[in-house]
């Protein structure tokens, strides 16, 4: 059931001044953060300006941003109602999603708990695409989410994996990379393969970690529950009743990807990951997710999800540098 709140505007010749009335002041101050930080940050991304009176909140600015920031703060409101608390991060992705499409309903997807981890942490979606990359992961066996840096794509892959584990749809969870550099310089490196290739694999432990205290995930990988290898260890298995993340997927061959798919066993899901801008193969060779995009993208029972600049959900700059490399690779043609 939505909230209600009261509404008056007033037009001016300089603004329009839109008054909002929520009816919980403690739910309106939660909204607006400690120091009402949540509302000034508002004003800098919509170019508004908000006056607060308790409860009451004057939003002054252009008529058409007026009402987006009407409509945003109501939706939020109503989501901080639920129990969900908004952080200043929270602010730039709500704007963010609804300047792409002001119709979207943000319960949807700022309310779609994948995991809550051991620090109590809630993992939801931050944008469209990752709540669609979410969709995709509970309804197909087989998942392509390629997009740049920083989208989430493996982050909440893991935070998938660990909740069907929890739940016990799955029995383990098997996390992979390839390790491109295979050659020479591994060889240098003191100890056998697994610790050769640690290194490689340490974003994935990062990710692990976040999410399952340090003892606990440790205890799981001595029983097997959670395996994390490089994707040569993959080949001649058979992965039955598991929870499959293979992570900087372009970083395959053709035929390590085709190893890799066809691992896949009973009551298993896979999900790949990777960025195809960034690929660190030798020159001349073929990245295995882009051929694997190539010949599987209308196979039935498998989805590719797709990121952009607008889901990044690292550092505000890192989809400005993101933008500003595409716009190079466009007026150059030439490859990151």
């Amino acid at each position: 059931m939505h909230t209600r709140v009261a509404l008056n505007t007033e037009i001016s010749q300089a603004a329009t001044v839109r008054k909002i009335e929520f009816p919980d002041n403690t739910v309106t101050q939660s909204l607006l953060g400690e120091h009402s930080g949540n509302a000034k940050r508002l004003e800098k991304l919509a170019n508004v300006s908000i006056h607060i009176r308790g409860n009451v909140l004057s939003v002054k600015g252009n008529s058409e941003t007026v009402d987006f920031v009407c409509n945003l703060l109501e939706q939020l409101y109503r989501i901080v109602e639920k129990g969900y608390p908004v952080y200043a991060a929270d602010i730039d992705y709500a704007h963010r999603i609804l300047s792409g499409d002001a119709r979207v309903d943000l319960e949807r997807i700022f309310l779609d708990t994948v995991f809550i981890s051991s620090k109590k942490k809630i993992i939801t979606p931050k944008s469209i695409a990752q709540k669609q990359y979410l969709d995709a992961i509970r309804k197909r066996d087989i998942v392509f989410g390629i997009g740049p840096a920083g989208t989430g794509k493996t982050y909440l892959a893991m935070a998938m994996a660990v909740s069907e584990l929890f739940s016990k749809k799955v029995n383990r969870i098997v996390l992979t990379r390839p390790a491109v550099e295979a050659g020479e310089k591994l060889g240098f490196l003191p100890g056998d393969l697994a610790e050769k290739v640690n290194p490689y694999l340490r974003p994935v432990y990062d990710a692990l970690y976040d999410m399952i205290d340090f003892d606990r995930v440790t205890a799981m990988i001595e029983k097997g529950i959670i395996e994390v290898a490089p994707l040569a260890f993959m080949r001649g298995r058979t992965l039955n009743d598991s929870f499959i993340i293979l992570d900087e997927a372009q970083n395959t061959t053709p035929e390590q990807m085709k190893m890799f798919l066809t691992r896949l066993g009973y009551d298993s899901k896979a999900v790949i990951t990777g960025d195809i801008t960034q690929t660190d193969l030798p020159d001349g060779k073929i990245s295995g997710l882009i051929h694997a995009e190539s010949i599987l993208a209308k196979t039935r029972g498998i989805d590719f999800i797709y990121f952009s600049d607008v889901d990044v959900v690292r550092h505000p700059l890192v989809q400005e540098i993101i933008k500003a490399y595409n716009n190079l690779d466009g007026k150059s043609g030439a490859g990151v």
